[in-house]
C-alpha cells in the first residue's frame, strides 16, 4: 500500500501543480477569488543552494506562492531575473501558464537516473537550503506530457512543511489570503 503523507497526497504521486505567472499578486487574487485557493505562503526572492540549470551552475530570482485546496498544493511562480531558466524556456515557447508537476519521492536519485535513462533531461537541481535540507530536480517531460516533472524528496522537514502550508487552508475563511513568509 502507499503510503499517504501527513498532507494528504501519495508518496510517489503528484503533490503539486505549478504555474508560471507574470504578476503574482494579481494571480494570487485571481486564484483565491476565483478558484478558492489558499491562502496563499509567499516565499520571495526562493533561494536554491548548488542551483544548476542544463548541468551548469547558475543563479536564478524566482518568488514563489504557494497555497492548497484540499490535499493538492497549487504553486504560482515569477522570475524576477532575467537568466535563462526553466521557466523562461516555457515561458518564451508557450507563454505564461502550466509549467510542471511535482511528485514526491523517497529515493531520489534512483527516481531522478530513472527518468534521466528514459531520455527525460535534468534540466534544474538545486537544494532547499536549511531548515528543509532536501534536493529538487527538474526533468524534461514537455513533448510527452506538457509540462515538466519536479521530483521533490520527500523528509520529515518537508513533510511539515506542505503539511504547514496546508492546515490554515482546512476551513479557511478567506480572510488574509496572502501570508509572506519568505
Amino acid at each position: 500500500m502507499t503510503k499517504i503523507l501527513s498532507f494528504g497526497q501519495p508518496l510517489g504521486g503528484v503533490i503539486q501543480v505549478a504555474y508560471v505567472v507574470e504578476d503574482i499578486e494579481k494571480a494570487m487574487k485571481y486564484w483565491t477569488e476565483t478558484l478558492g485557493v489558499g491562502p496563499f505562503f509567499l516565499f520571495e526572492h526562493f533561494a536554491l543552494e548548488d542551483y544548476r540549470y542544463r548541468g551548469n551552475p547558475g543563479d536564478i530570482d524566482i518568488t514563489l506562492a504557494l497555497g492548497f485546496s484540499g490535499s493538492m498544493c497549487f504553486e504560482l511562480i515569477v522570475q524576477n531575473s532575467k537568466s535563462p531558466s526553466v521557466y523562461t524556456e516555457v515561458i518564451d515557447k508557450r507563454g505564461y501558464g502550466f509549467h510542471h508537476w511535482a511528485v514526491s519521492t523517497a529515493s531520489f536519485d534512483d527516481d531522478l537516473a530513472r527518468h534521466v535513462a528514459a531520455g527525460n533531461d535534468e534540466v534544474l537541481y538545486g537544494v532547499v537550503p536549511d531548515p528543509i535540507n532536501a534536493r529538487a530536480a527538474y526533468v524534461d517531460t514537455m513533448a510527452k506530457t506538457g509540462g515538466m516533472i519536479e521530483l521533490i524528496e520527500i523528509n520529515p522537514a518537508v513533510e511539515g512543511f506542505f503539511s504547514a502550508l496546508k492546515e490554515p487552508s482546512v476551513n479557511w475563511d478567506g480572510k488574509e489570503p496572502v501570508r509572506i513568509l519568505g
